[in-house]
């Protein structure tokens, strides 16, 4: 498995030469729906990074699925490059870097909201209007339910987690009523 830097590195080099030639919306989609297709196919995943199948055989089933997807010859160069140093089980460590690059370079950021029960589309809207303030960036929110976390909130920006969760405050009212 790829670590997260060399991803990151690969992620960048893809960036550069996508700006330079003025694709970078179109790799980046090759790429995705290469790395969806990996994701939906356990088979195909398998096939593609196992060592006991030949070298040439997992190039006949990239270029296969390439054409399929009509990917640009950056895209293609890229595959042959993953193949060739083993790396193709990295994928969508390269594609999430590279959805972070894009999403940056355009002013924006993901964010992960978790709630208890499902947010009204105000308080939705209120928590996209502060955590927008407080990364200065426009904000795109995936969200999900946790009945774990018995009320509140948890946001996870970038790196950054802002735990408003019933479940935290309980936890640290115990751990503050131990001491």
């Amino acid at each position: 498995m790829l670590s997260g830097s060399l991803a990151r590195r690969y992620a960048k080099a893809v960036f550069a030469i996508g700006q330079d030639a003025g694709g970078l919306d179109k790799i980046a989609g090759d790429l995705r729906s290469f790395a969806h297709a990996m994701r939906d196919s356990d088979e195909l995943a398998s096939a593609l990074t196992s060592p006991a199948i030949p070298r040439s055989d997992r190039k006949k089933i990239i270029d296969g699925l390439l054409q399929r997807i009509g990917v640009v010859s950056t895209t293609r160069n890229l595959m042959y490059l993953l193949l060739d140093g083993e790396r193709v089980a990295s994928l969508p460590m390269i594609v999430r870097e590279l959805d972070r690059m894009i999403e940056a370079k355009a002013g924006r950021v993901s964010a992960e909201v978790v709630s208890a029960k499902p947010l009204e589309p105000a308080q939705l809207a209120d928590l996209v209007a502060v955590l927008e303030k407080l990364s200065g960036k426009k904000v795109t929110v995936s969200k999900r339910e946790d009945p774990d976390l018995l009320g509140g909130v948890v946001a996870k920006v970038g790196d950054t987690v802002y735990d408003g969760s019933l479940r935290t405050e309980l936890q640290n009212m115990r751990d503050e009523l131990s001491k």
